[in-house]
């Protein structure tokens, strides 16, 4: 079993290979992680390690625009996390591969990542200026059945669309493409499905590909039958992850 060591960075959202990421980095100790980053060459990727924070935690106060003395380095990375951050996190994660850093005038970042593949967090380090954890790469196995599965759910997603357009009171876009490998599937769905954490990080951590398939379609259609009594709905962005204020 390979490990690798990576820079930590715990969000209130699940990461999934092949999502955007958008990040507007404040914190100090996220900051001094983007920093390390950015000395990697940029042939090479940028990696660090994307963790969901379990339900009952909160993360630090986040920094304000401008550099602030009193805001937080003496506070250290963990802050926020209790006595063992380990325990503030869920043990499945994934790798996000920064595509563009960039550095404000004030010394905040804008990131861009996308996720790549899952991982499990063995431990965590916090003896640095940020996090640090020691993950292991998660197989992803396609299991019984995923082929018919993931074709199951491309309609019961498409369908979700539609009542999701309906109750937004928008027009859903035609024609789009969608993907047909039973992982990619999965993901782009695990995505898409406006779902809580909870749900989307057992999404994230199922065993295979048809495992993770056959909740969706639990999901989806559940869900579409709850908007079928819905008016509306706040608008929300399907295909990217929100712009995290960390």
């Amino acid at each position: 079993m390979t490990t690798a060591r990576l820079p930590l960075f715990p969000l209130n959202a699940v990461l999934f290979p092949g999502l955007v990421l958008p990040l507007n980095v404040f914190e100090e100790r996220y900051r001094a992680m983007m920093r390390e980053l950015l000395k990697t060459d940029e042939s090479q990727p940028r990696r660090f390690a994307v963790v969901a924070i379990r339900d009952g935690h909160e993360v630090a106060p986040t920094a304000p625009g401008l550099p602030d003395p009193t805001a937080l380095p003496e506070r250290g990375p963990a802050a926020g996390f209790g006595p063992d951050p380990a325990k503030a996190f869920h043990r499945v994660g994934c790798v996000a591969d920064a595509a563009t850093i960039r550095e404000r005038p004030d010394g905040t970042f804008e990131v861009l990542a996308t996720g790549t593949t899952r991982v499990e967090i063995l431990s965590v380090d916090t003896s640095g200026p940020f996090l640090m954890a020691e993950v292991v790469e998660l197989e992803e196995r396609q299991g019984e059945g995923a082929g018919a599965l993931a074709e199951g759910v491309l309609r019961a997603f498409r369908a979700y669309q539609k009542r999701l357009a309906g109750a937004r009171e928008r027009t859903l876009a035609t024609g789009t493409e969608l993907p047909d490998e039973p992982s990619v599937v999965s993901y782009l769905v695990a995505a898409a499905a406006v779902l809580d954490t909870p749900a989307k990080q057992r999404l994230l951590q199922a065993p295979d590909t048809a495992t993770r398939l056959r909740e969706e379609l639990r999901l989806l259609r559940s869900e579409t039958a709850v908007l079928r009594h819905l008016p509306s709905l706040p608008a929300a962005e399907l295909t990217r992850a929100p712009t995290s204020p960390n």
